[in-house]
């Protein structure tokens, strides 16, 4: 069963009428297509779960308006609007079995007992609760209650499928193993569904799309490739990504053609006009400041006697264990590098860093992005 859903300046504010109202949600518009997967990442407090409540009718909307299928739902009680929704905090009923818990939400589809069983031990064995069904809530861990939880929303025929945080409880194997099931089971069986988390692992793996939110604004909606690539404004650009992107404000100069990125006195990034577009060229041209973002896997290292790049001096090298995490002393900052395998470099070593001007994001002071590598922002 599949549907679209469509979320058109959805506002939630707390204590509407008082002196100084809480804006949870501010006009948040977005259409989901039949079928899609989509998370609302953010960080505690933007506005994502209040989205979500909102959709199941737990939360009244202030104004603007949801609909499912072409059928507006915003004023429906919970019950009548289609959606089956697996809770972060599980919500189990104590005296009944996890059995029991996941099969008392199909009640009121009124099957057969052994329809009911066929579905409750496919969602059981995804899950892998078959050993534990017939245990009750207190008897197992805070894993498999919340997985139970999960399983009670995904057994039931629904329009939209809400999962709060389905797989906060779970130990990080286990976590990425149902991912992909989950994800597996979703596709298969066309659902539509809807994913809160704070998890960017979470939402990269499962989403087709991801709403990233902060302060109750949707900052860009958009795939996991086109956030990383393209991120809309400074914030996307620094909170997708891990290690986070190295931002610095910088000053453009170009003169015989070259063009120079600098901080003060020094020079952090300089290259070839003719390696950069013209409109991008003359976009920096027209800025007396911007601010650079680059990704840690987009920095190249080489050896200090190295030709061209900027010198930097390392300050740590972790390694994690298919990749080394290399922090340098650069400019007044410091910048990050990501290198596949062991790197050899020690704490206090001079080296080189560079990054191509393809790889580059340029943002304007106050956020919104300017550029991206070779192109403007906006620009296919």
């Amino acid at each position: 069963m599949t549907a679209s859903v469509v979320l058109k300046t959805v506002n939630k504010i707390y204590a509407a009428k008082a002196k100084n109202p809480i804006y949870a949600v501010r006009d948040f518009s977005i259409e989901i297509a039949p079928g899609e997967i989509v998370a609302l990442l953010g960080s505690s407090g933007c506005g994502k779960t209040s989205t979500l409540r909102m959709i199941a009718g737990f939360e009244e909307v202030t104004k603007g308006s949801i609909a499912i299928g072409g059928r507006e739902i915003h004023m429906l009680p919970p019950a009548r609007r289609g959606v089956a929704m697996a809770f972060e905090g599980y919500s189990l009923y104590p005296p009944l079995t996890l059995r029991q818990n996941i099969a008392f939400a199909l009640k009121s589809e009124r099957l057969g007992s052994a329809e009911t069983d066929r579905r409750v031990e496919e969602v059981a064995k995804l899950l892998e609760l078959t050993k534990h069904l017939d245990r009750y809530p207190a008897t197992v861990s805070a894993g498999q209650q919340q997985r139970a939880s999960l399983g009670r929303a995904l057994v039931r025929k629904a329009d939209l499928y809400l999962l709060d945080e389905p797989m906060g409880q779970l130990e990080p194997q286990l976590r990425a193993i149902l991912r992909g099931r989950l994800k597996r089971y979703l596709r298969e069986h066309g659902l539509t569904a809807i994913l809160v988390t704070h998890d960017q692992t979470e939402a990269n793996a499962l989403a087709d799309r991801i709403a990233v939110m902060e302060g109750g604004v949707l900052q860009q909606f958009a795939s996991p490739a086109e956030l990383k690539e393209k991120p809309a404004n400074l914030y996307v650009g620094t909170f997708i990504g891990e290690p986070p992107m190295n931002v610095y404000r910088v000053e453009p100069q170009i003169a015989d053609g070259r063009v120079s990125l600098r901080a003060g006195e020094t020079e952090l990034f300089g290259y070839d006009a003719a390696r950069m577009q013209d409109a991008v060229v003359g976009l920096l041209a027209r800025q007396s400041s911007v601010v650079v973002g680059v990704r840690p896997a987009d920095v190249a290292v080489s050896p200090a006697n190295g030709r061209g790049g900027a010198t930097a001096k390392i300050v740590s090298n972790q390694w994690i264990g298919d990749q080394s995490h290399l922090e340098s002393a650069f400019g007044d900052g410091v910048i990050v590098a990501t290198l596949d395998g062991r790197f050899a470099g020690s704490s206090g070593e001079t080296l080189s860093v560079s990054v191509p001007p393809e790889k580059l994001h340029i943002f304007a002071e106050d956020g919104p992005a300017l550029a991206h590598g070779r192109h403007l922002a906006g620009e296919p």
